[in-house]
């Protein structure tokens, strides 16, 4: 059968619209297609991205041989009874949707539906996502994994893992690019505090995470390794991580990730 679109996304919202945005770098525009009720947010998109804008979810999931599943857990109900008709075994279901297994989307759309479940962050919108990504690889041609690959690095970087790690992926990945804008707005108003603009604060405090995430990620150090190495005996930075130790930063941080777990466990 041919479809219309290659990749169809029921919701536009910041992290639908972040993966059409990558989407369209390395598919054509015209495959990718999708719906939203909001008719502003849809001309907006349409307009950002060239995707073209569906009248309608069901119409968009029948004509689309990858569907993308971008919608917050409390509408997938009325999404999915707008969609279930048109979804069968032989189009490939890609969710975003936190804390919904693999398990009940069949439940939801049918057994013989192919799920590949995901947790993404919004860096996509830059192409510096990273996704967490959990299919059953053996009802996949391997055609369709390369398919899957290209979709996911298309903004940004992917990593398989097993499902029961995806809420693991939530934590780590999905949820914490806000606990670094919160670190980056703090630091910047130590700055402000001390005399640089708010503008050139966040300019430098933005750039120190960039490059130490880079540095990170190019060198494969251990992050303790990197940290001792910025902190001289009887310095100005191993002053600093006493009192950040002293005031629970890495506890704390562990705990907004045991927070955002157990939501993760509970969203039904």
């Amino acid at each position: 059968m041919e479809y219309t679109y290659k990749f169809g996304f029921i919701g536009a919202g910041n992290m639908g619209f972040a993966i059409m945005k990558g989407l369209v770098r390395t598919f054509e525009p015209g495959q990718v297609a999708f719906y939203e009720k909001n008719q502003k947010r849809a001309e907006d998109v349409a307009a950002a991205t060239g995707a073209k804008a569906a009248k309608s979810g069901a119409i968009l999931a029948a004509s689309s041989e990858y569907v993308i599943l971008a919608v917050k857990p409390q509408q997938l109900r009325a999404a999915a009874e707008e969609i279930r008709n048109g979804i069968s075994g032989r189009q490939i279901l890609i969710s975003i949707v936190p804390g919904v297994t693999i398990h009940d989307l069949k439940g939801i759309f049918g057994q013989d539906c192919r799920v590949v479940r995901a947790m993404p962050n919004t860096p996509a919108l830059v192409g510096e996502g990273m996704s967490g990504v959990c299919y059953e690889e053996t009802l996949f041609s391997e055609e369709e994994r390369e398919t899957i690959r290209r979709f996911f690095e298309s903004f940004g970087k992917m990593a398989l893992v097993e499902e029961k790690l995806i809420n693991a992926v939530v934590c780590v990945s999905g949820s914490s690019p806000a606990y670094v804008y919160m670190f980056l707005e703090a630091l910047a108003d130590s700055g402000v505090k001390y005399g640089l603009s708010r503008d050139l604060a966040y300019e430098m405090a933005a750039q120190a995470v960039l490059g130490s995430a880079k540095m990170m990620l190019e060198t494969k150090e251990h992050p303790g390794r990197l940290k001792d190495q910025v902190c001289s005996p009887g310095g100005t930075t191993i002053a600093a991580v006493a009192a950040l130790e002293e005031h629970g930063l890495r506890n704390a941080v562990m705990k907004g990730c045991d927070a955002c777990y157990g939501k993760c466990e509970n969203i039904r």
